[in-house]
């Protein structure tokens, strides 16, 4: 169920690569259960934007980030915040899976391993099960737990990837573009996965496929040169958006 309530809140973000400014003034709110789908341009600053939600940005020495994020009302650039924590909860599905070169059993309990969920070896398979299971893959695989995740087919690997992600529990989950390396039958099962995920987290999503927007998103928000120029609900933006660029973008005309 949506509501009003921000789970995440942006405001006055900007974000410089060295001396080039990749992002500017950036507000905008996410709120809890909902995907956001990030829509523009390639280059306009959608991807730059997401690693600044989970602090990915600081792995890199010459970003510098102004403004704040704040998860539940916590800025997350605080220098109290612990960033292993904050990844733990806002976790992040890459472009292309990548799984660690370990089973498929070891790469979703990972994460529960390094910061200390699982009470016992019991607690544990539990986890990675249930992680499994919510991620649409336990049926698919439970007789090769202990295999290799890179000798899954891409899609596979794509929901081993997200399994991760949920099994340490985030309340945000990232993913930049998850389905552009997959086929139409695995884009698919990722989608209803998403739709599925919705009701437990909140999802921020880039894509460049429109239609996939339109299909999986409650809201979108449209990026354009490092802009933020319009965000609202998917619907009213496909139908009805309010800024040229936005209507120029959905009309084909970059």
């Amino acid at each position: 169920m949506l509501t009003n309530t921000p789970k995440l809140s942006v405001r006055k973000l900007s974000l410089f690569y060295g001396r080039q400014q990749a992002l500017f003034n950036i507000n905008m709110d996410i709120r809890k259960n909902e995907v956001m789908a990030l829509i523009g341009p390639s280059g306009c600053g959608k991807s730059s934007f997401l690693r600044c939600l989970n602090r990915m940005n600081d792995t890199f020495d010459t970003v510098q980030v102004v403004g704040n994020v704040l998860l539940d009302g916590k800025d997350i650039y605080d220098k109290s915040v612990d960033v292993v924590q904050l990844r733990a909860c806002v976790g992040m599905v890459f472009q292309r899976a990548n799984p660690f070169p370990k089973s498929i059993y070891d790469n979703v309990a990972y994460g529960p391993r390094i910061h200390g969920i699982a009470k016992s070896s019991a607690d544990l398979d539990a986890i990675v099960q249930s992680s499994l299971e919510r991620a649409g893959l336990l049926r698919e695989v439970h007789d090769r737990l202990h295999q290799l995740g890179t000798s899954l087919s891409g899609g596979q690997q794509q929901r081993l990837c997200i399994a991760r992600a949920i099994a340490v529990n985030p309340e945000v989950i990232l993913m930049d573009e998850p389905c552009s390396a997959l086929d139409p039958i695995a884009t698919a099962r990722v989608e209803e996965l998403i739709d599925e995920l919705r009701e437990r987290f909140t999802i921020v999503m880039v894509t460049h496929n429109l239609q996939q927007a339109a299909r999986v998103s409650q809201r979108i928000a449209f990026f354009h040169s490092g802009e933020l120029v319009e965000a609202g609900e998917t619907g009213d933006v496909f139908t009805n958006p309010q800024d040229k660029r936005t209507q120029d973008y959905l009309t084909g005309r970059y």
